[in-house]
Formats: C-alpha cells, structure tokens, sequence
C-alpha cells in the first residue's frame, strides 16, 4: 500500500468508534469465554478457581442453559487474576509426555486436540517454554502474514522464503487401544503456523518434499535441514540462481545478515555450482538431496553474469545488482534488532523496503503491520484480545485497561486472553500506544522493550531499553555494531556490566574512549547505575570485541545444540546461560578501554 494512503493514527476515539471498539472486543471475549470455559485447563487451574466458582453460580441462577453475555464479562473482569506461565505449565506438560495419552491431553486448553506445539526462544529465561496451538476458523491476522509472506508480484518476481520446517520433537497422541491418534510437532511458531494455515501435516512431509511453493525460489525440501550454515546456504544458492528475486523473507533481519555473510564467504563455489549445475555436499543435506538435485539446474549464463557483477560487498546497494528486481526485505528490526537495520541497507541500498511480518510471539499474534514503511507501528489484532497493564501501577489485575480506554502517549505491559486457551497471560512486552486507527478504532502500537529482562547489579536495575540504548550511543566511537549482548563481568570481586560486542569493520580510531562514554550513558540513564558506580558498588562497564561472525555462529551453534528450528535463535539482550557465556568468552579478540578504569568512579560521581 503507497505511503499516502496510510492515515495517520487519532490520538483519541471518536464516541462511535469508541463504540465499535468496545462492542468488537466484548464480542471477541464472550466468544472465547464460551469456547474455552469448559476446558480442562480453566476446570483444573488454581489460578482460575474463583472464576470457575462464579461460571458455576451464574449457572444454577440461570432457568435456561445459557448465561447472559454481560454476566459473564461481569465474571471474566472481577474473577481473573493476571496469569504466568507458572500456572499453565504443569499442564502443558502433558502435551510433551512421552507416552501421551488422548484422554489426558484432549480439550487441554481449547476443544480438541492441538495442530502443534510452539517453543519459545528462550531468550528472556532459562528454559524454553511450550505452548498448546489449536486450528481456529480463519482469523485476519492469520490471513495477514500469510499474505505477507509469500506475497503474489505484479511483474512476475519470486520470493526467497527462509523458513524451517523442522521439529525439535514429535509426540503421538494415543488412544486407550494404544492407536495414534495424532500426530503433534514440537516447533517454533512460526514453523507451526505455515504447517498449520497450509496444511502441512507431519504425515504429509514425505509428499511435501517433491514441491516447491508457488512464487519461490527454494524448493520445500529445503525448510527440512537443520544445520543452520546449510539452511541458509542452499536457499542464498536457490536464490543467487534466479534473476526474478523480488522478496526475500527471513522472518528476523539478523538472519538475513547471516544468509548474506555465508553468501558472501562462499560466493566463488556458489558461482561453481550454479554453472556446472552440481548440488553441494553441504553437511545435513544428504536427506533432501534426492528432492533438491531435479530442481538444481546448470545455468552458465546466469553464473557469468554474477562473476561479472562480482562480490562487490563493500559497494553499497550490491544486492541490486545480484537481483535488479528485489524490492523487499521482510525481517523483524525493531527493539534491539534495529542493530543490524544499518549493514541491511549496506547491502541493498535506500530504496528497498525493510518490513516486518508484524508483532509476533510464541504465544499468539499480537499485531499486524500498521504501516509497511514504520518497522515498529503495529495494530493489535481483533482475533484475540488484548488488554493492557499499567506500567506505573500496581501489577494486578484492578490495573488492568480495556483497548477503548487506553490512553496515545503511555506505556503498558501486553495482558493476552487468545483462542488457546491462555486467560490474562502476562506476555511481559511493554508497548506504547501510538494511536488509534481511524478507520475502525483498532489500537496502534509501537514495541518498546520487555519488561522482566532487566539486570540486576551494584543496587541498579536496568531495562532492555536502557541497556540497548547505552551501547547505540558508542557507535561514533566504537564502530558500527553487528550485533551485542550483556553480561555480568565478573573478573573482580567488584562486578560490573560486561558488553560483549561484534564490529562491522575496523573498530574506531576513538574505540579506547568507548568505555567511557558507555558509562555517562548508562549513568544518565539510570541514577541507580550512577549511584552504584560512584559508590563502588558495582565498577565501570566493560567492552570486549568479539570475533568477526560470532553471532552468527552462535545462532548455528544454539540451534544445532537445542534441536531447534532454524531461523528463530535470537541472541538475548542479557546473557544468563554460562554455557554460552564460555562459548562467547573463546571468541573475544580485545578488550578497549583498558586504561579507563582509572578514575572513572570519580566521573560517575560528577554526572
């Protein structure tokens, strides 16, 4: 959709849209009331027990057998309680069982049994977590990231697709006879959801593998590796074979970095192999490559043409002359994964748009994309419902407010009520409110940072945000960064926060300086950092340079090692896991700054 015709967000709501939006919410709410009410969830859960006791009052009250819609909004708002993932687990749990059985699982969270089962990231905690995902009716934002993200071209463009549809575990449902039933796959969301919304059954894999989805440059066979480098090299070889690339869709900007530094490394073999027209050996490939070596076909021409366009990589906007008809690249960059927004454009210039699928999570998806230009203005999605936790009030479910009473300017924690079966789930992202849109009253929303990743040091806490945005304001000095992340150093008694940071380049001829500045960030920041440090209870932060590619590795390293799905590993803003704490530490190369801990105390103490 053109820019200009993309109104503007309201700041407030017109009476009649307020009416739309409050009358479209509740009637989303006493649907998914009706449907999940009598779950095992909501009839087991001590969390829920006081709504379960008023769903029962209401009942014996009632003559006839159904309760009135405003009786049970009545319910939903005095009897729910802001839920965690805590009090769903135990339950979820039995969906991993490794003899699960049909009359323990079946109407778990929704009716029926589920598609799949997503797996979080893990990113904002030790341990994944695991969510039930049920086959609704279809939902607009379903349909919307469909359509994103495998879009229909005008002039004839194919789509480069990076999505995996491996799973990190399958378990059979059986029935009391001992039968399988079903079939779940234990996977990330967005693997799941394209199985789902295309159905691509786990039983259906054996037929899938002969295809290729319509508009792509990869056939399917090549969702099915798992080894990460392989994954994403057969789909840039795929790709770099076709002239029409029009889209290329990684789900997050950081593996689209990824896919073009491995191109990048083996441009010259690429080239090879697509004028002899011989599939690589690449490792974790032997299994497809009965379905991939058909589809494989020598092109001479297309290889000259690349040996003349050359690895032109330092060149800014070199994609273009790889694919003169690429115009899009879809990947999350908002949040801390605005990093890389700068080496994406390096590599295709000003003029190709950069967009987001939307506002997505394991849990559900939050919002659509408002504004294709806007990588971070979202409209929250009418499937579900959202309401929204006051940030600077107590964190109960009284401060809870409804999507018509939310106010543009402020900040709220996301509270999600979804088809699934979750009630008041806590999904811990804050969000600020950008408005209202004018058409039909739906909130827009911009994404801020997650609330509990927060690092606790030296009588400091710091948010995301906090730490993100000191580590951005060194780049003058610094270097461009390709990605980072933080943890606790603590080589001394005295512990401090420790960047780890990769560099695009050669660092700056002002980098030593970097710590110093990273400090009057944070401290100007947070007074707590500021306090902490000048009074030596935590000590100036430290910034080591990693290796050229760390990232990137650590994603293929993570993916291969959990069993996950490539294309989902994001690399957390705080770093817990000390396994992966050795694993960065081997690939430090420098330490700036060294020098700069002498008196730093004293400057902190100034700010």
């Amino acid at each position: 959709m053109p820019r200009s015709n993309i109104p503007e967000p309201i700041k407030v709501l017109s009476p009649q849209l307020f009416d739309r939006l409050k009358g479209r919410t509740e009637r989303t709410l006493v649907d998914l009331i009706n449907k999940n009410k009598d779950t095992r969830y909501v009839s087991e859960s001590p969390a829920l027990s006081s709504f379960r006791t008023a769903i029962q009052n209401l009942s014996e009250q009632q003559d006839d057998d159904e309760v009135r819609d405003d009786m049970l909004l009545e319910s939903y708002r005095t009897a729910i309680p802001l839920t965690t993932y805590d009090s769903y687990e135990p339950f979820v749990d039995k969906l991993l069982n490794h003899k699960c059985q049909e009359s323990d699982v079946r109407d778990m969270f929704s009716p029926g049994l589920p598609y799949f089962v997503a797996v979080s990231s893990s990113t904002s905690s030790a341990k994944p977590k695991f969510f039930a995902k049920y086959k609704h009716a279809p939902g607009k934002s379903y349909e919307t990231v469909d359509r994103g993200a495998n879009p229909i071209s005008d002039t004839g463009g194919k789509n480069c697709i990076v999505y995996s549809l491996n799973y990190r575990q399958l378990v059979s449902v059986q029935n009391e006879d001992g039968v399988t039933v079903k079939k779940l796959p234990v996977t990330m969301m967005s693997s799941g959801s394209i199985r789902m919304q295309n159905g691509i059954d786990v039983e259906k894999d054996h037929i899938m593998l002969q295809y290729t989805a319509p508009r792509a440059t990869s056939p399917i066979a090549v969702s099915f590796i798992s080894k990460y480098r392989s994954f994403l090299l057969m789909h840039a070889l795929f790709a770099l074979a076709d002239t029409k690339v029009e889209t290329i869709n990684t789900l997050f900007g950081t593996v689209f970095v990824d896919m073009m530094r491995y191109m990048e490394e083996e441009w010259d073999d690429l080239l090879t192999y697509i004028e002899t027209g011989e599939l690589p050996h690449w490792e974790g490939t032997d299994h497809v490559r009965q379905y991939l070596e058909p589809k494989f076909h020598a092109s001479p021409e297309r290889a000259a043409d690349l040996q003349v366009i050359g690895k032109a990589t330092q060149e800014p906007g070199w994609l273009l002359k790889v694919w003169p008809m690429l115009k899009v690249v879809i990947g999350i960059t908002s949040g801390v994964f605005s990093v890389v927004v700068p080496k994406i454009r390096h590599y295709v210039g000003p003029d190709v748009c950069l967009r987001s699928l939307g506002f997505t999570a394991s849990e559900a998806y939050i919002g659509t994309v408002y504004d294709p230009e806007n990588a971070n203005l979202f409209k929250v999605t009418s499937d579900d419902v959202v309401e929204y936790l006051d940030v600077s009030k107590e964190e109960t479910a009284s401060s809870l407010v409804a999507p018509w009473q939310i106010e543009s300017g402020q900040k709220y924690e996301i509270v999600l009520t979804n088809r699934d079966g979750m009630w008041r789930y806590r999904l811990g992202d804050i969000i600020e409110v950008a408005g209202f849109d004018p058409d039909d009253g739906g909130p827009v929303v911009r994404y801020v940072e997650r609330r509990n990743v927060v690092l606790r040091l030296g009588g400091a806490m710091l948010t995301e945000k906090q730490l993100s945005s000191a580590i951005f304001a060194v780049q003058d000095m610094l270097g461009q960064l390709v990605e980072f992340t933080v943890v606790v150093d603590d080589r001394s008694i005295t512990r401090c926060l420790g960047y780890l940071v990769e560099v695009q380049g050669e660092l700056g001829p002002e980098a030593y300086k970097a710590p110093q500045k990273l400090m009057h960030e944070l401290c100007r920041l947070n007074d707590q950092a500021r306090f902490g440090i000048s009074g030596g209870k935590m000590k100036p932060p430290t910034i080591r340079i990693l290796k050229r590619g760390t990232f990137r590795d650590y994603r293929r390293w993570r993916i291969e090692v959990t069993n996950s799905g490539s294309g989902q590993m994001k690399v957390p803003v705080v770093l817990w896991d000390e396994g992966a704490r050795e694993w960065m530490f081997d690939r430090v190369e420098r330490e700036v700054g060294l020098s700069f801990v002498t008196g730093a105390r004293q400057a902190a103490n100034k700010e």
